[in-house]
């Protein structure tokens, strides 16, 4: 499957195991999504379940908190995460509170998928990757699936979840992994590994980071669509490198951050957002807490450049293998 097809299976699965599941957002009944993730869904479950949302990204996000208040699963789309911003006070303030504030008495089970990141020249407000946003806020879950069988069993969980959980998918990741290379053809999912998808039932932890290929020289810490670019450095520079695929940014897999790094003693974090205040700066901050004592160079950090995301100098801003060679060089060298 692509990562399309496999958010779409899940979905699908959940519609006909739970009845209390429903799907909605701008476009995502009648014409199957803007990336065409839900198509064929409404023509299946019906129009009751699956159904067409006003553009106004605050009223679908506090329709389905009170939906999930009272009982029902909704699973609600932001056409790209770019879009969230007026809705953003009902996730912090009501989605994300709801549990600790009724005391327990109601939950907000809501899944927020929101198609996130560049690679496809959608400029400054089709291109942001706002994870961090969110990860700062207690009483969300934060979860980036890199690859077809990781998203579908990880929005499976997230539709099981009791806590409201935003679902972000790298859209360049969504017909086949993306190392960076642009100028090179586009390598399908049906080519790689984890391309291969159950069409049943199963899950992937919430909170579990996966070792994406194991090495010694040193960890790179990353997530969605940087982890392949993370790949194509390590086999560019020959730095045998261990990359750990992040997939649950919070809660996050700690254990697997730090035996990892207290294995290699060496440590890169890459990620597409900007620099400053970036989710790689507490993976920064964590590393320097737990493996001190095991580091034999400074933390290299790669990111995107503390600027709107540029529709002209797509692959500038973009972390690209160069880039994050050069530093997984300087970890070498150090």
């Amino acid at each position: 499957m692509t990562m399309i097809q496999a958010l779409r299976s899940a979905m699908d699965l959940m519609l006909e195991r739970d009845s209390r599941v429903i799907v909605f957002g701008e476009d995502v009944g009648y014409f199957g999504g803007v990336f065409r993730v839900t198509e064929g869904l409404q023509a299946k479950h019906g129009r009751t379940r699956v159904f067409d949302a006003p553009i106004s990204e605050g009223g679908i996000v506090g329709s389905a908190i009170g939906m999930a208040a009272y009982g029902l699963r909704p699973v609600v789309e932001i056409q790209f995460a770019d879009y969230f911003y007026p809705a953003y006070d009902q996730i912090v303030s009501e989605a994300a509170r709801l549990r600790h504030r009724s005391a327990g008495d109601f939950t907000a089970p809501i899944t927020i998928r929101m198609p996130c990141g560049g690679g496809i020249y959608g400029g400054q407000t089709h291109s942001q990757s706002p994870e961090v946003l969110f990860t700062h806020v207690c009483g969300l879950r934060t979860v980036m699936p890199s690859n077809p069988y990781d998203a579908k069993g990880l929005l499976i969980s997230a539709i099981e979840c009791e806590d409201p959980v935003i679902f972000l998918e790298p859209k360049r990741l969504y017909n086949g992994p993306f190392d960076g290379h642009h100028d090179r053809p586009l390598v399908p999912w049906s080519k790689h590994p984890r391309g291969e998808v159950p069409e049943g039932y199963y899950t992937v932890p919430l909170e579990s980071a996966a070792v994406q290929r194991i090495g010694s020289d040193l960890t790179v810490l990353a997530y969605g669509t940087m982890v392949y670019v993370a790949e194509a450095a390590a086999a560019e520079t020959g730095i045998d490198a261990e990359i750990v695929d992040l997939r649950s940014l919070w809660p996050l897999d700690l254990d697997t951050i730090v035996e990892s790094v207290k294995k290699t003693g060496r440590c890169v974090v890459v990620h597409e957002a900007t620099r400053t205040s970036g989710f790689g700066a507490e993976l920064t901050a964590l590393v320097q807490e737990h493996c001190f004592f095991h580091l034999e160079a400074p933390i290299e950090r790669v990111t995107g450049w503390d600027t709107p995301y540029p529709h002209a100098q797509e692959w500038a801003y973009f972390p690209g293998p160069g880039r994050v060679g050069a530093a997984m060089r300087r970890a070498m060298e150090a």
